[in-house]
């Protein structure tokens, strides 16, 4: 029978029964500067409708697309989802948050996160992919560790043109354990400089992204010649993997680890979240891979099923001896991404990367006739940067009011490029979005 308290001598009872004379005495392993004792600024109950009106009044005061041209990406991009999508995603089977534990209850959920992995594998030009991460950041961040444990080594070079986001999120993983992040500067071109690596002596890693944050296309495959001559892995992080649509992938290009977000892939932007984190590597390296693999098998029937794989349940609770301490998946988004990928088909994924790449590059043509400097000489793929005339936050603000977002001011991450901005186009962008942004800023 359970005990539910209805009273203070309920409460009291209970808390002498352990010794306690009151609530506060539960809390004083907490150092009494980390605790508040004003009480929560909440606001009283609301009804559904009036809750409603204030997410209304909030969604409100964010620019959002369709209203709004936003001409921004940076890790998040906005793309057209088909129907069939949100459709199927909302079928009961998936949508639920119950690890599929017990295959002979999960068999959809782990059919659908296998042909995740399967597709995710083919895209990167990768052997073996997981059945996905969190997200692009600590998808990069355990791909770094990985790389640690397969090495035995404690450094790794990180270019500084991977995501500013993902940069502080591996810095956060690696300095309580001790392992040093050295960080590789950038060329003219706009590419990373690979040089430094070779005077590296203690290298686990080298980690480049392609598209990186200038949105330029890397050299991956010098990249991963000069990770291999220091006996290192070459990690590809990505923020748009609708790239190897067109480009090569990273796996092609001698990756031993392609890792990143797969948000452009049918999952809407939802004002920042949430995600889901691609992970791949050489097969060599699956029984250091972090996170969930699903495994196809046949049951004493020889019937065919699916099941986790090469890691336990006990694993995942015993946090402190297990690969990874990722002892989760996010399926939805990852179902979502595998739906996305097999309702374009890979003729589909080709003329939608095409697509966004000439829309990109009629933009960045319309700069430069409009003699604007594009400063970065590489290949790009959706967004590239260019130059502004000094004080042209005020003409950034002015075409705010006008709800067109003119592209995201890379001063913050980059201090030397102050007036540089990343301008991103996709498939979503029109023709006439695309003349009217350049019209306005040249008036």
């Amino acid at each position: 029978m359970r005990f539910i308290p209805h009273t203070d001598d309920d409460i009291t009872s209970m808390l002498a029964a352990i010794g306690l004379a009151s609530l506060d005495d539960l809390f004083s392993s907490i150092p009494a500067e980390c605790r508040s004792r004003e009480p929560l600024n909440i606001s009283e109950a609301v009804t559904e409708w009036e809750l409603n009106d204030f997410m209304e009044k909030l969604s409100a005061s964010m620019a959002s697309t369709p209203e709004y041209k936003i001409f921004v990406g940076a890790g998040s991009y906005d793309h057209f989802i088909p129907e069939t999508v949100p459709f199927l995603l909302g079928r009961s089977e998936f949508v639920t948050s119950y690890t599929p534990y017990q295959p002979e209850l999960s068999q959809g959920t782990l059919q659908a996160i296998y042909e995740y992995q399967t597709l995710t594998a083919r895209l990167l030009g990768m052997e073996i992919a997981n059945a996905s991460m969190y997200d692009g950041a600590s998808a990069l961040a355990e791909a770094l560790l990985m790389a640690i444990r397969v090495t035995g080594k404690k450094q790794a070079a990180i270019s500084t043109l991977i995501h500013p986001h993902y940069r502080r999120v591996v810095r956060t993983y690696f300095e309580p354990a001790g392992y040093e992040l050295i960080e590789l500067p950038y060329l003219e071109n706009g590419t990373t400089d690979i040089s430094p690596v070779s005077k590296i002596d203690d290298l686990a890693a080298v980690a480049v992204q392609s598209p990186n944050f200038f949105g330029c296309i890397e050299q991956l495959a010098g990249a991963a010649k000069a990770a291999h001559d220091r006996q290192a892995l070459l990690v590809v992080s990505f923020t748009e993997p609708l790239a190897y649509g067109l480009y090569k992938s990273p796996g092609s290009q001698g990756a031993d680890i392609a890792c990143g977000e797969g948000q452009s892939l049918g999952i809407p932007r939802s004002f920042g979240g949430p995600g889901v984190g691609m992970f791949a590597s050489k097969m060599d390296y699956v029984r250091q891979m972090p996170g969930r693999l699903v495994g196809k098998t046949i049951d004493a029937k020889d019937r065919r099923g699916f099941v986790l794989t090469l890691a336990t349940r006990e694993q995942h609770i015993r946090r402190g001896k297990a690969t990874s301490n990722i002892c989760t998946n996010n399926s939805l988004c990852a179902v979502a991404a595998s739906m996305y990928m097999a309702s374009l088909g890979a003729g589909g994924f080709r003329d939608l990367a095409r697509l966004n790449y000439d829309k990109a590059e009629y933009l960045k043509n319309l700069f430069k006739t409009a003699r604007f400097k594009v400063p970065f000489s590489s290949l790009t793929f959706n967004e590239f940067v260019v130059e502004f005339p000094p004080n042209f936050e005020v003409i950034h603000r002015r075409l705010m009011e006008q709800k067109i977002i003119a592209g995201l001011p890379l001063e913050t991450y980059y201090p030397e490029l102050a007036n540089h901005y990343l301008i991103c186009v996709t498939e979503t962008i029109t023709r006439d979005d695309m003349d009217t942004l350049v019209r306005e800023v040249k008036s």
